[in-house]
């Protein structure tokens, strides 16, 4: 249709066509706001909201005992095992010390150092005796920390059993949200296209159509962008449901659309040669000639061999003769290319040459 355009008619065209994409940008701008901010309706759910309020104070107050007395046990036993590894180290080194002056009493066998051996013994009993204290000052923490471990686990596992319990109850509140919100997207995006789906009908070639083309673009937006990724699954029975159902109203509607068309068709092409040219528009012609097919029957014709003269398949004139100066043309021309005069003033001369 653009090769039967003037240059600056174009160019116009382009600007309203840009004219339409920026109003639908606004449009998709200003409708995903309202659409980002319809969640806002619904209250934000918490997991309290779906508890035992009382029950659930009382176990995490447990827990928050327990943890801190498992925390105190880890101190106590750390602070225990240094206390081990302490008097560990004295008796080592005590040990070795009596060691070594048993050797050195043995190489020189003086008597007098008897009394020497009873009292490094003792002492070396002594660092034994608190060594085992130790030991089990440590065996008394690990105790202590096993006993606080065992009861903050037992504390928190009965908090995450109140808890999987209010779990379960919020998961069904935030479905039923998802579906109330997905409501109010239906509510708001359906209108905008069944009123897009008419005025695609109606009024997309009217005076205003950068505009009507805008509100169209919005819509399919809206509709594909704002609500289709937002539709409830339910395990998918939802999704598939939908699809099927857009399925066959696209499907029914593409099918009664096409029987139509070719209803008109069948019509059109019963009608006189003259009759059937002038009811076609002259972009129309325009843009099927360019495109290597008849003008009346949209089948394929080989316009550049110059035998033809009448659609083979339809019978429409698709090129005559001037009346001023018999040059072939074509029918759909509002005037001669070789003289200049109009088409309608010259008259349509037969298909050959006089």
């Amino acid at each position: 249709m653009s090769k039967g355009l003037r240059l600056s008619e174009k160019w116009f065209r382009r600007g309203l066509w840009l004219v339409a994409v920026v109003f639908a940008s606004f449009l998709i701008g200003l409708g995903g706001t309202v659409v980002g901010d319809l969640p806002r309706v619904e209250a934000p759910l918490q997991l309290d909201d779906y508890l035992d309020r009382n029950a659930a104070e009382a176990l995490r107050a447990q827990v928050a005992a327990a943890e801190r007395a498992q925390s105190a046990a880890e101190d106590a036993l750390e602070q225990a095992r240094l206390q081990r590894d302490k008097a560990r180290s004295e008796t080592a080194a005590e040990r070795e010390t009596f060691d070594n002056w048993l050797a050195t009493r043995s190489a020189t066998q003086q008597a007098e150092h008897n009394p020497e051996v009873v009292r490094r013994t003792q002492a070396l009993d002594a660092l034994k005796q608190r060594e085992r204290q130790a030991q089990q000052a440590v065996q008394a923490q690990q105790q202590a920390h096993l006993d606080a471990r065992q009861g903050a686990a037992a504390a928190r596992q009965r908090l995450s059993a109140l808890e999987d319990g209010g779990y379960q109850r919020m998961q069904q509140a935030m479905r039923r949200v998802e579906l109330r919100v997905f409501l109010y997207r239906l509510a708001l995006t359906l209108p905008l296209l069944v009123a897009a789906g008419w005025l695609f009908a109606r009024k997309r070639k009217s005076t205003w159509w950068p505009f009507v083309w805008g509100f169209i673009f919005f819509a399919l937006f809206a509709f594909f962008v704002e609500l289709v990724p937002y539709l409830p699954s339910y395990g998918g029975y939802v999704r598939y449901v939908v699809g099927i159902v857009v399925t066959v109203l696209v499907g029914r509607y593409a099918i009664v659309a096409l029987n139509r068309y070719l209803e008109r068709q069948r019509q059109a092409e019963a009608l006189p040669d003259q009759q059937r040219r002038k009811d076609l528009s002259y972009d129309v012609a325009l843009a099927r000639l360019a495109k290597g097919v008849c003008p009346g029957c949209e089948r394929a014709v080989d316009l550049k061999n110059e035998a033809i003269d009448f659609c083979p398949h339809c019978g429409i004139g698709l090129f005559d003769h001037c009346g001023a100066c018999s040059t072939r043309k074509s029918a759909f021309a509002r005037f001669c290319h070789a003289c200049g005069t109009p088409a309608e003033a010259s008259g349509t001369a037969s298909a050959a040459p006089h």
